[in-house]
């Protein structure tokens, strides 16, 4: 199922510390690093960069770890 998430959506996402809340920066189709991990994104296996409400601090997500807030 692919999610129809739009730059600025609202959307929260698990992490070891517990739910995290955020907002959509953009849809990455290329492949790209975020504080020196690479982001294996392309057309086909899009991830979205995200930017968390809490800490400012931004992260690639495959579309089915984001739930819509």
């Amino acid at each position: 199922m692919t999610k129809n998430l739009r730059k600025g959506d609202k959307v929260e996402w698990e992490t070891s510390q517990g739910t995290t809340e955020g907002k959509v920066v953009r849809k990455q189709t290329a492949p790209t690093r975020i504080k020196g991990h690479e982001v294996k994104a392309s057309k086909s296996d899009p991830q979205y960069i995200v930017e968390s409400i809490k800490t400012g601090e931004r992260a690639a997500h495959k579309p089915d770890a984001l739930h819509k807030v």
